[in-house]
């Protein structure tokens, strides 16, 4: 008597195994990846060629022949300057805006936070009011209300609002006096990060103090007195390398000193105050997640509400706001992008806009815009992730 023993090939026994398996699919997704790339790449050159469109960055060098309305610290001429220049002047643009709508939304966003959870009703009951209004009305018609609606509505230049002697606020913008550098002016700056970097080594010295002696150290206000002196001797030892430009109200318009538009005033409104109402909410979370035995033992110890909350609640209540607030950070940043319906120029508007209509390069276009909000929100994730790191908490 026979028996028939049917075996399995080595093959089929081998793609069994989970990591084979793993390996081939792996394999198989890279690809087909690489395979659409390259069909996308290809339909596209053929199509660019059929069109008698010409591919490249050489546009970069063509001049722009247009004007751009707020040009922050470089110089542009509609004659002269490139697309290039219309790239860095739009870059610019976006990262002043945004680094300056994520100071102003974080600082609203915390005490809005703060104040949600006040024990006074009214108090509680107007942050909840702001949270809930702002959150549910589309960023775009908010930038619109603030352009179109209060700033644009304010009086003409020859009726501006003056606080103080020398800042005026009108429909045009607000202005104020200039400092205007000279030989020398660089040890100013110099000063000031020395002095940052001074008050940052304090507040570690500080925190290793309290740790080791228990005592307390007023780091905040020394580091505050550091980076203000520091610069203020540096001025006063250089001579005062410097002059002050005030602004002068004339007939059709107010000369001198610094000014800034309406369009970048609205958007820098709308990304702070529309983005400081989520970042409220996420305060909130984060200090309600912060056990209330917390706050028991800290009042047990002597501490009042103010130090408490400074001392005891935020800095555990960080490790669960940071990453939420990372997300809103890459928000703001990319929102800035809607300015394009208030005018400001900045690089979706100018040169996503005006300098692709101009050049027709299309593809290069979009794809350097895309490359810088890539680059630009990768590395605010970067750093936000080395701080989410830096206050973690540490197993001992």
């Amino acid at each position: 008597m026979t028996t028939d023993v049917q075996t399995t090939p080595a093959s089929v026994n081998m793609f069994r195994d989970p990591r084979v398996r793993a390996i081939f699919f792996q394999i198989l997704v890279i690809v087909t990846v690489v395979l659409f790339a390259w069909y996308i790449a290809h339909n596209t050159a053929i199509n660019l060629q059929t069109r008698g469109i010409a591919s490249g960055f050489g546009f970069l060098s063509q001049p722009a022949g247009f004007d751009i309305g707020i040009v922050l610290f470089k110089s542009y001429s509609s004659q002269t300057s490139t697309h290039m220049d219309v790239l860095i002047i739009g870059i610019i643009n976006t990262l002043v805006v945004s680094f300056a709508g994520i100071v102003l939304a974080t600082i609203i966003g915390f005490i809005v936070g703060v104040l949600r959870l006040s024990k006074n009703w009214v108090v509680n009951k107007i942050a909840y009011v702001y949270i809930e209004v702002v959150r549910n009305i589309p960023l775009l018609v908010q930038l619109m209300f603030w352009y179109f609606a209060v700033l644009s509505v304010l009086p003409v230049v020859r009726d501006s609002i003056r606080i103080g002697e020398n800042i005026y606020i009108n429909n045009r913008g607000m202005n104020f006096p200039a400092i205007i550098p000279e030989a020398g002016f660089w040890v100013i700056p110099v000063a000031l990060v020395v002095g940052i970097i001074a008050a940052l080594f304090v507040r570690g010295w500080a925190h290793r103090r309290q740790d080791r002696t228990g005592q307390p150290f007023p780091s905040f206000w020394v580091g505050l007195l550091l980076i203000i002196a520091l610069p203020v001797l540096a001025a006063v030892l250089a001579g005062v390398p410097f002059t002050v430009e005030y602004p002068i109200a004339g007939r059709f318009g107010i000369n001198a000193g610094w000014s800034l538009k309406p369009e970048f005033l609205a958007l820098l409104l709308g990304l702070s105050i529309y983005t400081g109402a989520f970042i409220a909410e996420i305060v909130r979370s984060g200090i309600n997640a912060v056990s209330h035995g917390q706050t028991e033992a800290a009042h047990s110890l002597g501490l009042r509400p103010g130090m408490t909350t400074r001392l005891v609640i935020l800095p555990q209540a960080l490790r669960v706001i940071v990453p939420p607030l990372t997300s809103q950070y890459l928000n703001l940043t990319k929102n800035s992008s809607l300015a394009t319906a208030i005018g400001y120029p900045e690089l979706t508007s100018i040169f996503a806009g005006t300098s692709l209509n101009q050049t027709g390069q299309a593809i290069e276009v979009i794809l350097i815009a895309m490359l810088f909000y890539l680059s630009v929100s990768l590395l605010i994730s970067m750093f936000m992730n080395w701080y989410n790191k830096r206050i973690a908490l540490v197993e001992r």
